[in-house]
């Protein structure tokens, strides 16, 4: 039940994400000035605290992704569903530590940005 749930779940947080990335690569077909406004909004902590959201979501739908195409076609699968679950937190988990690490450090960091175009 969980991990049904939490596939849907972060399934649209990465479609919300998709439909994000769109509008700010839309901003370029107003000019660099109006981009580079924009872009700077996810130098901001707050943006960067919602991107390990972002991460996890990511993390997670994927590995999930996996045990559901194990449980689908390995004859075994669904016994041991339980158990590549657990996997699946337990590897996510892994996976996004680091990740997070490099996504909030800079907070910390005075004099960091996200990357601009030349104008």
């Amino acid at each position: 039940m969980w991990s049904w749930l939490l596939h849907r779940v972060t399934g649209l947080a990465v479609l919300l994400f998709l439909l994000v990335h769109i509008v700010d690569i839309g901003l370029l077909s107003f000019g660099p000035d109006v981009y580079n406004e924009g872009i700077a909004l996810f130098s901001t902590g707050i943006v960067r605290v919602i991107s390990l959201g972002l991460i996890a979501s990511v993390l997670y739908h994927a590995f999930n992704g996996v045990r559901i195409i194990l449980i689908d076609f390995w004859p075994r699968g669904a016994r041991y569903q339980g158990i590549m679950f657990a996997v699946v937190m337990i590897i996510t988990i892994l996976c996004f530590l680091p990740m997070a690490y490099f996504v909030v450090a800079p907070i910390f960091q005075p004099g960091t940005s996200a990357v601009a175009l030349p104008m």
